[in-house]
C-alpha cells in the first residue's frame, strides 16, 4: 500500500470523526461547559489535519492525526466513566453518532501503524543496517 493510500485514508477517517464532533457541536453539545468548546476545537482540528494530510505526511501531522484521534477516544473513555466536568453519557449515545465517531479514530490509529510499519519496511529494504 502506497504512502499517498494510506494519507488519504488517514485524512478521510479523522475527517469523518471531525464530522460528528462538528455536527453533535451544533445539534446539542455547544450548551455545555467545556464539553461544547472540546467538540468544537476536535472537530476544527480533524478537518485542518485532515486537509493537510492530503498534501504532506510529515511526521508532525501524523502526530498531531495521532493525538486528535486519541484525544477522542480518551474523552469517549472518560464520559462514560468518570465523567467529563461532570458530563456523562451511556453505552453507545448518542446513535449511531458514538459507534461512527469511535470506528473513525479507531481506523485512523490502525492507518497510522500501517504507515509506521510501511515506512520501516522501507527504510529497511534501502538500508539494511535498519
Amino acid at each position: 500500500m502506497s504512502g499517498r493510500v494510506l494519507r488519504l485514508g488517514i485524512a478521510v477517517c479523522l475527517a469523518a470523526g471531525g464530522y460528528v464532533h462538528a455536527e453533535l457541536y451544533l445539534h446539542g453539545y455547544r450548551v455545555i461547559p467545556f464539553v461544547g468548546p472540546a467538540f468544537l476545537v476536535q472537530a476544527s482540528g480533524s478537518f485542518a489535519i485532515a486537509v493537510l494530510l492530503v498534501f504532506s505526511g510529515s511526521v508532525v501531522l501524523r502526530l498531531a492525526a495521532a493525538g486528535l484521534a486519541l484525544g477522542a477516544l480518551g474523552g469517549f473513555v472518560l464520559s462514560r466513566t468518570i465523567g467529563v466536568f461532570g458530563f456523562v453519557e451511556y453505552g453507545l449515545q448518542p446513535a449511531p453518532e458514538a459507534l461512527v465517531s469511535l470506528l473513525a479514530e479507531a481506523a485512523v490509529l490502525a492507518l497510522l501503524l500501517v504507515a509506521c510499519v510501511v515506512a520501516h519496511r522501507r527504510r529497511k529494504a534501502h538500508d539494511p543496517a535498519v
